[in-house]
């Protein structure tokens, strides 16, 4: 008997997947493919979030009582800079999200980066523990499809065989 839980909490929900017919396991093997889908959606932007931050962080470490004064490019979007030069080489202005910004100073803004790497890669996990699970799902009720489809096949079967040797014995 093959079953499939469809909430990680401890009052979870048990389908048996025997007991549903080939509409219903094609049905919720298309809802597993499309949590699948998101899975992989969601762990890419929080790769890529991961990423920037790892990023940042490196950028941070670059940051000495020697750099003061140099010239960098700062950068207004994504694609465009601007000359500057490094005013204060102790403290930092960081992008906290949704366009709020905190000064910090060098080693606080390494402590922030280095939480949110951790952070990301925690939620990375999680998810790719849940795609884990469901990918487990999946290959159940493609087994237990595949099952159903020989059964009905193997029925037909019979029933011609059936029919035709009722027919050979009429004649």
């Amino acid at each position: 008997m093959a079953t499939i839980s469809s909430a990680p909490a401890p009052g979870m929900q048990q389908i048996d997947l025997s007991k549903l017919n080939l509409p219903q396991l094609a049905q919720l093997k298309q809802q597993l493919d499309q949590e699948l889908n998101v899975f992989q959606d969601s762990l890419q932007t929080l790769k890529m979030a991961q990423g920037k931050f790892v990023e940042s962080g490196e950028s941070v470490d670059k940051i000495t009582p020697e750099t003061k004064g140099k010239t960098i490019l700062v950068p207004l979007t994504e694609s465009m800079y601007v000359p500057g030069t490094i005013a204060d080489a102790e403290n930092v202005i960081i992008d906290i999200g949704t366009g709020y910004y905190a000064q910090k100073d060098i080693d606080g803004a390494r402590d922030y980066f280095k939480r949110k790497v951790q952070f990301v890669t925690e939620q990375m996990e999680k998810i790719q523990m849940m795609g884990i699970e469901k990918s487990k799902a999946r290959e159940a009720i493609c087994m237990i499809m595949e099952m159903k489809i020989q059964a009905q096949a193997q029925a037909q079967a019979q029933a011609q065989g059936q029919s035709q040797s009722q027919k050979a014995t009429r004649s």
